[in-house]
């Protein structure tokens, strides 16, 4: 059977990496320390509400975009984060875990012979740190360090399009608003990993929508 594609691009936080469990791990330790306890469904949301709002207001590192979100989500939650504190979340990001299904679907992939890619709102350094919990190399690396922004904008896509030339592309994310619609914009066939079961009036526009990553390589290889 002939690939479809040739090379595979991925988000990485939300996609590869469970973020929300460690987003929500991190923020309730830390807040343990100050004795006080979050609402892991309101600490979601709130990030989820915050987080781009930061990212929109402008280039700066991801590890500043972290400590500006812990600072307001915080206050927004009712917990006094004082900002020598706010580096928790930038410190936990490299022992944020992998889903169950990402290495053997992952390993699936370049055993089919695919060239596997990259595309994250992240500095370098901690997708580095991220690195060490996948089973294979990627041959693609694309950061929000590299491009000077974050997605939604087309920074990321277009610095990939360069690497990967004529071949073959397929961008396969979790995030609607961060990865899938922005790469539908410009052109960029995109699988919708729908980890949530969400509901999304223009899913007919994706190539495919897959609740796993084992979905997604079961069609691939």
């Amino acid at each position: 059977m002939e690939r479809p594609f040739d090379v595979i691009t991925f988000d990485c936080y939300g996609t590869l990496i469970d973020w929300e469990g460690g987003i929500g791990a991190a923020f309730t330790a830390a807040a343990a320390l100050d004795r006080v306890t979050l609402d892991r469904t309101a600490v979601l949301q709130a990030y989820a509400d915050v987080e781009p709002a930061v990212e929109a207001e402008g280039y700066r590192s991801y590890r500043a975009v972290l400590a500006e979100t812990a600072r307001r989500v915080a206050t927004r939650l009712g917990w006094p984060l004082t900002g020598t504190q706010a580096g928790f979340l930038a410190d936990s990001l490299p022992d944020w875990q992998p889903f169950a299904d990402t290495n053997p679907a992952l390993t699936r992939l370049v055993a089919a012979g695919y060239r596997l890619g990259i595309l994250s709102n992240v500095d370098d350094d901690l997708l580095a740190g991220t690195l060490r919990h996948f089973g294979v190399t990627f041959d693609l690396l694309v950061t929000a360090e590299q491009v000077r922004s974050y997605k939604p904008a087309p920074g990321h896509f277009h610095a990939a399009r360069r690497w990967i030339g004529g071949q073959r592309w397929l961008h396969a994310a979790q995030s609607l608003f961060h990865d899938v619609s922005p790469a539908q914009s410009l052109g960029i066939p995109v699988a919708w990993v729908n980890r949530k079961n969400e509901l999304w009036p223009n899913e007919g526009h994706a190539v495919r929508t897959f609740r796993t990553l084992l979905e997604l390589a079961d069609w691939l290889a």
